[in-house]
């Protein structure tokens, strides 16, 4: 088990990997909020709040500070978000700069598909920390591994989402103990015509 300070590390780390996928998918680079991060933040944040007693000092110092960081950018991104999932528009973005992005819109070309990533270098990627809380995740994962092997031609009548649930739970938690990680990544591609599920530690 991890050390105080060593979690306290880590919280400082995520928080500013945090920052960054925000800002990545406040800009449009990412196309959801980095739950997986906030979450992973969350729990240590819970976990050290109940054992504050076992904290010298400065441990409980720098976890107030990390904990009212982590708290104040809460609050911003999650006003944030909800202007975005509303369509909010920042008052000082201009008329001219919403012309300038709608026509960057129509003539971007359309985004490739999960299935169409499966055939592209490094394939289509998903990262889990804990398959029982992203579900969601998941069962993306699964559609698009199904829909890949149908498009190829496999047979797929032996798959089922509950025993690809719990062979990623598995796996995961297979993976994490025996590299000490917190994400394991799975990536779906296309090899010599045939399409591969491959489970890796994410660097």
């Amino acid at each position: 088990m991890a050390s105080i300070d060593e979690d306290l590390s880590q919280i400082e780390r995520d928080l500013r990997v945090l920052k960054i996928e925000y800002e990545q998918y406040f800009g449009g680079g990412r196309p959801r909020p980095p739950n997986d991060t906030q979450w992973r933040i969350e729990q240590l944040i819970k976990r050290h709040a109940e054992r504050s007693a076992d904290m010298s000092y400065g441990q409980r110092f720098r976890y107030n500070n990390l904990a009212q960081t982590y708290a104040k950018y809460q609050d911003i991104w999650r006003k944030k978000v909800k202007q975005k999932e509303e369509g909010a528009v920042q008052r000082h973005f201009g008329a001219a700069a919403k012309a300038i992005e709608a026509e960057r819109l129509r003539n971007a070309p359309p985004p490739p598909s999960a299935t169409e990533l499966v055939g592209r270098p490094g394939g289509y990627v998903v990262a889990c920390s804990n398959p029982d809380n992203e579900k969601q995740k998941v069962e993306t994962l699964y559609r698009v591994l199904v829909e890949a092997k149908q498009k190829a031609g496999e047979d797929t009548g032996s798959m089922t989402l509950d025993n690809f649930q719990t062979f990623v739970k598995q796996k995961t938690a297979q993976l994490r103990e025996q590299n000490s990680c917190e994400e394991v990544e799975y990536a779906i591609q296309l090899e010599a015509g045939q399409v591969k599920l491959k489970a890796r530690v994410k660097s």
